[in-house]
């Protein structure tokens, strides 16, 4: 499986509430968020990783190139307008085949991931999996309409009646996603949640995979709350 990691934030949040490290290199239980994901995208058979960082993000940068690891790193240096620009960035160093991508503040547990991949590898039907979960931590949550075969029919900004799930931040797919997004940002398409309306419409088939519970790290106060989160 090949892994991306969108880490081309800002995170001015964090640095407004006194935060001084990059939120990338911000230490959950003494590694940092960014070194987290890399082993835990290590320990689920990657391939290859992709990670995207700002222009301003020279020490992110750095400690990335310092790393030694067992496959292809593949560095992108940019800022962009919105994540879907990120997207579609680091897109551009993937080799073929199914990828799953996140946001370097999405939090989840080992396990979790570890079933969510597999489920998506040996599925030879679906053209992506998403992940998604009940648990509402996210700001502006982007909340998931699925049939009883858990396909994803909808991406809705509001809640619904007999809404279960909001979307988790991560992203499984394949090439014919990245077709769509070449197309999306032909368009002028700026938002990921459009971006995922758009497979939608496009026919591909989204599988929402439920994780018991995913966190964002937005705020300082967030880093405490993911640290007890990742050590039960």
């Amino acid at each position: 499986m090949n892994y991306a990691i969108i880490a081309a934030g800002e995170g001015s949040r964090l640095v407004s509430e006194g935060v001084a490290k990059p939120k990338p290199l911000v230490n959950l239980n003494g590694t940092p968020m960014i070194r987290r994901l890399i082993d835990i995208f290590l320990s689920c058979d990657a391939e290859e990783i992709s990670i995207i960082v700002n222009n301003e993000m020279t020490e992110v940068r750095e400690y990335l190139e310092s790393l030694s690891l067992p496959v292809p790193l593949h560095l992108t240096v940019k800022s962009t307008p919105s994540s879907m620009h990120s997207f579609y960035e680091v897109s551009r160093k993937f080799n073929g085949g199914k990828f799953v991508l996140t946001t370097v503040d999405t939090i989840f547990r080992e396990d979790d991931f570890r079933g969510y991949v597999e489920a998506f590898a040996a599925d030879g039907d679906a053209d992506g999996y998403m992940a998604v979960t009940s648990f509402i931590d996210d700001e502006k949550p982007l909340y998931i309409d699925v049939d009883d075969e858990m396909d994803i029919t909808a991406f809705r900004d509001k809640p619904f009646d007999g809404v279960r799930f909001i979307s988790g931040g991560i992203y499984g797919l394949n090439d014919k996603a990245l077709r769509v997004l070449e197309d999306c940002m032909d368009k002028g398409v700026s938002r990921m949640r459009n971006y995922q309306r758009a497979l939608v419409e496009n026919g591909l088939r989204l599988k929402a995979y439920p994780f018991d519970k995913i966190i964002d790290v937005d705020h300082a106060s967030d880093i405490a709350t993911a640290e007890a989160f990742v050590k039960k």
